[in-house]
This record gives structure tokens, sequence and C-alpha cells, in this order.
């Protein structure tokens, strides 16, 4: 049942038009590298802050939060919550480091720390990663506002991908900063309008909503076992830690941001910005999740279709029960939710490719080479991605593709363990981090092989990639990151005793930080 009108037609398309139209501004002002990537280091500290925001809040967020907290609790917003209790008091540290010692890509702090192939394989990860990820957002959110617009599914990545292209190749970090703060404002938007209207819909209203949540213990973040193989809160907690610090410690497309605001001061309060919206937002989608079933399962409810999914009842709410216009909005904020993740991933994406290779092979390039091939790259990676999504609308997002990320996975294990290591510990040296690595690729490898099972022949039967039997990996998915950092860490600091290196440099350490903290305050 497809109720959309050209009302909210015009609506998604004045969206997307806007997306280009705010390339197209800040065009002009993208003479240099540092404009570029950095904004020229002068955007306010509260756009920078949203625009952080915007970024970790993308539109698989939008869609797989209410269907998590529909088909279950809410116990995926653990994870979330981590991050400002792990991130309170380490934002202070991380955010006047990286902008002190690197000049864009936060995997120089790793090569000062630990030499070239720790800057090469913390670059090449995120560079795989944020790739995947790019075309596995573009093909998510184009199946849903395929289903919404009814329009061809084709058509959508083209057009979504060409204006996320034009956006970031035309108006740089200062446009897609200014891009986030209008879409974070869409996103929450549109998710306050689903609250209130699931909120009163039913007979009873606010009152009935959550009578039937606590009747069905839908607000609920468990289950409590002490038990790894399970998705349970221990699980989520541990995985949010690391989860906090992979964003915030080694993901270039948070810390490139920390390099837009005018100073530390301004950087610092961006982060926590940053750090303090999200978690609300996440809330606010689990709550729609949970709202949703109250609404469907009041007295007197409308009839959900046969077998339909979780995951797939938020879009069904938003094709039949929305009015005109309002719907129109919400599926704005979703597209709007999927430019403000993937313009990043370009622009990142591009400023990782110029500054860990490009200049380390032409080293006396001018900055005005060094942009147009920053550009050049940001048309590249975004073409690329287009390909994947339409490789996973043939395949199903199976298959190949699957084992391809599988790969990655294994190949780009423990990198906040190496940051960890470097930040922590001054006796860490890069003998003993490449044991560490070696250690979490070969672990990694084993746990991946012997625990995902994809489609490889295309006949509809799931295979494991490395069948050990008893022997295979069986704690929760979300374990194997943890495990990998962990192996980085405990196994790299130990290797580390057996060759005999200077100690580090305090200024790349936590103890630096420290030292100066006291200096100043013992005068």
């Amino acid at each position: 049942m497809n109720n959309i009108h050209i009302i909210d037609y015009i609506i998604v398309i004045a969206s997307i038009l806007l997306a280009i139209f705010v390339g197209a501004y800040f065009a002009k002002k993208q003479k240099n590298t540092d404009n570029y990537f950095a904004g020229g280091g002068k955007i306010p500290a509260w756009a920078v802050g949203v625009s952080i925001f915007a970024t970790l809040i993308s539109s698989v967020t939008f869609l797989a939060y209410p269907g998590a907290a529909y088909g279950g609790n809410w116990i995926l917003l653990v994870q979330g919550l981590m991050v400002p209790i792990v991130l309170v008091a380490l934002i202070g540290v991380i955010v006047p480091l990286f902008r002190k010692v690197i000049k864009l890509s936060t995997y120089e702090y790793f090569e000062r720390r630990f030499g070239v192939f720790a800057r090469i394989y913390s670059s090449l990860a995120f560079l795989l990663g944020h790739f995947s990820k790019a075309g596995t957002v573009f093909f998510l959110v184009s199946m849903a506002l395929a289903t919404f617009l009814d329009v061809n599914i084709y058509a959508i990545v083209l057009v979504l991908g060409v204006t996320i292209i034009l956006l970031t190749l035309m108006g740089g970090m200062e446009a897609i900063v200014w891009m986030d703060v209008i879409q974070g404002f869409m996103l929450i938007g549109g998710g306050l309008i689903c609250v209130l209207l699931l909120l009163f819909l039913p007979d009873g209203g606010p009152a009935t909503v959550f009578s039937i949540a606590s009747e069905y213990n839908k607000i609920d973040f468990g289950p409590y076992d002490w038990s790894l193989t399970e998705l349970t809160f221990i699980v989520m907690v541990l995985n949010g830690i690391f989860y906090a610090l992979q964003k915030y410690c080694t993901d270039q497309t948070i810390v490139q941001r920390y390099l837009a605001a005018k100073n530390d001061r301004e950087a610092k309060k961006a982060a926590y910005i940053g750090v303090f919206m999200s978690v609300p937002v996440w809330a606010l989608f689990m709550f729609i999740g949970t709202c949703l079933f109250a609404f469907y399962h009041a007295q007197g409810a409308p009839v959900l279709p046969e077998g339909i999914k979780a995951d797939e009842v938020f879009p069904f709410f938003i094709r039949t029960e929305l009015p005109v216009g309002v719907r129109g909005l919400i599926i704005a904020a979703l597209a709007a939710a999927a430019i403000s993740s993937l313009d990043s991933d370009l622009n990142c994406i591009s400023a990782i490719c110029v500054s860990d290779y490009y200049c380390r092979v032409k080293k006396n390039a001018t900055d005005k080479q060094k942009l147009r091939f920053g550009k050049l790259m940001v048309v590249i990676a975004g073409v690329a991605a287009i390909g994947v999504a339409m490789l996973y609308i043939f395949w199903g997002g199976e298959g190949v593709l699957g084992a391809l990320f599988a790969l990655y996975a294994i190949f780009s294990a423990g990198i906040v363990g190496i940051f960890m290591l470097g930040l922590f510990s001054r006796r860490a040296n890069k003998q003993g981090l490449y044991i560490g690595i070696a250690a979490a690729v070969i672990y990694t490898a084993y746990a991946v092989l012997t625990s995902t099972k994809v489609d490889i022949d295309g006949d509809g039967v799931k295979q494991t990639l490395l069948d050990l039997g008893d022997w295979n990996f069986t704690h929760h998915k979300y374990m194997l990151g943890v495990y990998s950092h962990l192996i980085v860490l405990v196994v790299g600091y130990v290797a580390s005793f057996f060759f005999k290196t200077p100690k580090a440099d305090e200024d790349l350490t936590i103890y630096g930080y420290l030292k100066k903290k006291k200096q100043i305050n013992s005068k």
C-alpha cells in the first residue's frame, strides 16, 4: 500500500536540491586543502558538534533502531550509553593531542608513535571500512526510499549518489558541516513528529502506550546474563566502550572535525556537543519502536500485513498512517540522514588518500595539486560506492560481498588497541605493536572465517567460510572487535619488553598531557 502524494515528492526533491545548492554556495571558498578538508579551522563549535552528531546518526539508525525496539527492547542503546561514560574524561586529552600532532590525517599520530606501517595499516582499515559502509548505506537507504516513493531502486541510488558527490566535491568540509546541521535538525524533527503522533493515535493516548510498553517489558536493557555468546547487557557494555574509543579516537570522520574548530577549547566543546546530542536521539528512535509496538498492539489498532518483519514496521507506519506533507518530511529526513553520513565518508576518504598516500608518493606536491587530487578522489570514491550499492542490489547483499567484508574485518583488526597502546604506554614500541597486530589478525581470521555464513554459490544455502566444528568461534559477533583490540593492547605491550628501544615521546602519550596540566595547576 503506497499513499505517497505529489506534495511528499516535492518535499523530498526539495531537500535533495537543497544539498546541491549548499555545495554550490560554498564552492567559491574551496581554494586550498585547509578550507576543503577542515573548513579553514573557523567553523563555530556548535555547528561542528551538530555535524559530529549528524555523522554518527545515519539513516541506518533511522530504520534499525525502531525495528530493534519493536522486535525486542532497548539493548542496542547500551552501546550508545557507554559513549559519554567513556569519553567525558578522555575528550579533554585526545582533542588537543590530535590538534597538536596531526596536520590532516588521524593516522599521522600512529606513524609518529609507532612508525610508517602503523599509519598505513590503520588508514587502510579506515578506507576499506568506510568505503564498504558507504556502499551498504547507499543500498539500505535506497531500498527504503524506493519503497516509500515507488521509484526504481537503481534510479534512487544514482540520484542520491550524484547529490552526495556534488555536495562534497563543490563545497568541501564547510558545506558538509552546515548541511549536516540542517540534516541533523531534520532528523530530530522527524523523530519528534513520529513520537508525538504515536503517543496520541491510540485510544487512551500516552497512558495506553506506556501501559502496553510496561506490560511487554519493552523499555528494558536485558538480558542481564553473564553470557558472551548471546546479545546480553554485558556484551553491549564491552562493545560500547570500544565503539566510543573507535569513533572519537581513531575515526577520521570525527577527528577531522576537531581540526575544523577555531581552537582547542572550541574543538573540545564541539566533541562534547556531538556526544551528548547523540545519546538522546538514539533513545528517541528506540522510543519510536516502543511506541510502534504499543500502537499496533492497542485495542482497535490497524492490522499489520501477515509476515511483516520488525524492521519493516516503521516504514509501513510511515506509508500508511502519516498525513500528506508529514510523510514527505519524514522521508526527506531519512534521505538527509544518509547524505549527512555519506558526504563525511567521501570527504574523509579523500583526505586520507591525499595525506597518507599522495603526499608520501609525491612529496613536493603543491597545495593546488593536493586539492585537485583530493577532488578527484571524492568522485572516484563516490562512483565506487554507488557501484557497491548496485552490486548489493544485484546480489542481495550476500555471496561475494559478504566474503569481501569478512576479509575486511580480518585485516583491520585492533585499531583501538593500537591507539590505547600508544596513548597509555610509554614503554610500547613498534616491534611489539607489530607482533600484537599479527596476533590480532590471525585471531580475527579464525573467528570471522569460522562464524561467518554466506551464500557463496547463490543457491540460497549459507555455508560457514571455514567450519572447524566444535572449534568454531561461538561468542557473539560484537565481541570479536573487543577481543581484537584487547589482543593488540596486551600482546603488543608484553612483546615490547623483548625489544630495547627508547621510551616514547611523552607528548604523544597521556602522561605528557598530565605533566603539563600539573605544571599549570602548580603555578
